[in-house]
């Protein structure tokens, strides 16, 4: 599984170190822990798919971070959170790309928003920014 080799990538960071690749997977770690218990307090199970949702959102959180530090011109600071991103970047599957999207919502019989959105979220999680599959559906 995946939060396997997120869990050696932490212990290996921290053996080597590397205090910002550390500092990422564990609050990817963290993430994962608080959301497990949610989910065993519900009686389910959690998976890659809810890992790769977390990954996502502190991807996207980090870029928010970047955005702030870029904004006060802390360059340090940002370059510290980019590094962060490769990290955690390097778990995600490869991303669908803009022309693939078009490819998919073509093929698609029902082109509605609320179809399309759960199309991808049932097929492709973790696979696609759900905001480009807005954003290409919209424009279409």
């Amino acid at each position: 599984m995946l939060i396997d080799e997120i869990k050696t990538a932490n212990i290996n960071a921290m053996k080597a170190r590397d205090n910002t690749a550390r500092a990422v997977l564990s609050v990817v770690l963290t993430k994962y822990k608080l959301q497990e218990v949610e989910l065993k307090s519900q009686g389910k199970e959690i998976g890659d798919k809810e890992l790769l949702s977390i990954i996502q959102k502190v991807l996207k959180e980090l870029a928010d971070e970047k955005e702030g530090y870029l904004k006060v011109n802390n360059q340090e600071r940002a370059d510290n959170v980019a590094k962060q991103e490769e990290v955690l970047s390097s778990y995600l599957p490869k991303q669908l790309s803009e022309e693939e999207i078009r490819k998919i919502i073509a093929s698609l019989e029902d082109k509605s928003v609320p179809s399309v959105m759960k199309h991808f979220k049932m097929n492709y999680a973790g696979q696609v920014d759900m905001s480009l599959v807005n954003s290409v559906l919209r424009s279409l």
